[in-house]
């Protein structure tokens, strides 16, 4: 019969005991920090695909396309794995250990923190054009009959608008990116997960290790949705004022065609 072991459970799941371990308190904030690295630039990743897909220049759709195809359709950690121990092996690009003064950034937490970024800068992709597409492509032509140019007319009139279909989405995506961390154990990156899995390698109690650290991840996501609720609160409450402003610009493009 198993005993389970609650003094270790309780050391490494309690915060003032478990971080004191410098194993545990590196890991939690490199897994939060690379979280939210990734996800920035997963969204730049995204937002770049999607307006190129939908590009008229047709080596921009390609270049974006097969981009998305790649990167959707193979496992992460396949693509982890290339990245580090594939480039590092040809030669072609190695990820050197960076020091900034006392803080040291490792080869593997750069490659972990690149295949999350760039993975999920794929998935973004259909999720900002989903949300480009659900605006009202009228809403375009009024901006461009005032006179601004797509680049404007995408900051000021599209992207605001089509915010409301991508910030929940972009929500449970960063969910997961918090969650999807913990494949970076497997090239050695000092996330949270691999830190509870060289305690383990020395007290050898998994149930209870692996229990306190999952528990980890449930607050972590715990307190991002309470965030994100009030994100989208937020926007719910700015979405009349929104919808009032491409009103705004559509009675100007009809005056404006009536004379």
């Amino acid at each position: 019969m198993y005993f389970f072991d609650w003094p270790v459970f309780l050391k490494y799941l309690w915060p003032p005991t478990a971080l004191q371990n410098p194993l545990v308190r590196t890991g939690l904030i490199v897994t939060i920090c690379v979280s939210i690295v990734a996800q920035a630039i997963g969204v730049i990743l995204g937002l770049f695909a999607a307006l190129g897909k939908m590009s008229k220049f047709a080596p921009f759709r390609w270049i974006s396309g097969v981009y998305i195809w790649y990167f959707r359709g193979t496992p992460l950690l396949v693509q982890m794995m290339l990245l580090f121990f594939g480039l590092g092996v040809t030669h072609i690009f190695n990820f050197p250990d960076i020091h900034i003064g006392a803080l040291m950034i490792s080869g593997a937490i750069q490659a972990g923190t690149v295949a999350l970024a760039v993975n999920e800068g794929a998935y973004m992709a259909e999720i900002v054009r989903a949300g480009i597409e659900a605006v009202d492509t009228g809403q375009m032509e009024a901006a461009k009959s005032l006179g601004m140019t797509y680049s404007q007319s995408m900051r000021r009139i599209v992207l605001p608008q089509a915010a409301k279909v991508i910030i929940p989405p972009l929500g449970n995506e960063f969910n997961n990116m918090m969650k999807t961390t913990s494949i970076m154990q497997v090239i050695s990156a000092s996330e949270l997960f691999f830190a509870y899995t060289q305690i383990n390698a020395t007290l050898y109690k998994p149930f209870e290790l692996f229990t306190a650290v999952s528990f980890y991840y449930l607050a972590m996501t715990t307190i991002w949705s309470f965030v994100q609720s009030r994100i989208e609160s937020s926007l719910g409450e700015k979405k009349t004022a929104v919808e009032q402003g491409p009103g705004f610009l559509q009675r100007v493009f009809t005056f404006k065609g009536g004379h």
